[in-house]
This record gives C-alpha cells, structure tokens and sequence, in this order.
C-alpha cells in the first residue's frame, strides 16, 4: 500500500474527526488529548500551529507546534523558541512512520519561518516517547520544563 501523508488545518469538516483520535491507552499519560490541544491552539493564537495528519482521507494523526515562544517568559524573554508542542498518532496507525512524517513536516516547517533549531519536551520514563524522540535526531538539554524531559534537534 502507498502512503502518502500530509498534513492540514482542522476545518469544520475534521473538528470532530480530530476529537475522536485517540492513542493507545497506555501512551494516554505522555500526550494531552486533542481536545486540550485545540483549546490551547485557540487560546495561544499564532504561536500555536495546529495540523491533523492525513492519508489519503484517513486521520491517523494530529500534531501541534509552537512557535517563536519566550521560553522562560519574563524572567528571560529573549531566550526564543520553537517546536514540537504535540504529537498524536491514531493507536491503529503506530508504527507506519506518520510519527516521523509529522515531526520531519513541522520541522519543514520552522526551517522555512527561519527557525535554526526545534524544541520538544517529553515525558520521561520507559514509557514514554524519549527513544522515539531520540532517533529522531534530538537530543536532551538537560533542562526540564514542567517535569518534562527538553530535547532540542538542529534544523
């Protein structure tokens, strides 16, 4: 089968398919639902790029990244960033590369807004989505934001 994946703005047509999608129940602590990625999406504006994964007219994905935040708000704001902010991948669409796809199109992406480097914090642990991250070309800072283990990806 040819996969042929990309990516596209949530519209009225695809709100409630991207409400829908789910994870495999045991990744459900690593990764906020949809549902709270599209209020955030909402409330953060323009620094919020919001995009379901597609093939063909299947969802199998939604991914959400940042861009140009102050990372450590007012107590340094010109420490600049962007990047990963969520990836869902459809627990019946794991392990066919749309994880990749999305990290690989929302890199594209920040290298094209002039981006250098791409930021992605994870839940640490052996269960959560450090390993994948990590063949992903990331590596850890050593800083943690919110509990979260922060990798960083040259562009």
């Amino acid at each position: 089968m040819t996969r042929s994946p990309r990516l596209e703005r949530v519209t009225p047509a695809t709100v409630d398919a991207a409400l829908a999608l789910r994870v495999h129940p045991h990744q459900e602590k690593n990764v906020a639902p949809v549902t709270k990625s599209l209020a955030e999406a909402y409330a953060y504006g323009e620094t919020a790029w919001p995009r379901l994964v597609l093939d063909g007219d299947r969802l199998v994905g939604f991914v959400m990244a940042f861009l140009d935040i102050a990372w450590r708000g007012e107590d340094d704001p010109a420490d600049r960033r962007s990047g990963l902010w969520r990836l869902n991948i459809a627990a019946d669409a794991q392990g066919a590369g749309y994880g990749r796809f999305a990290v690989d199109a929302v890199a594209e992406e920040l290298r094209r807004r002039g981006a250098t480097r791409m930021y992605v914090t994870w839940e640490p642990g052996a269960d959560g989505p450090g390993e994948f991250y990590r063949r992903l070309g990331f590596r850890t800072t050593g800083e943690e934001s919110g509990g979260q283990t922060v990798g960083v990806r040259e562009l």
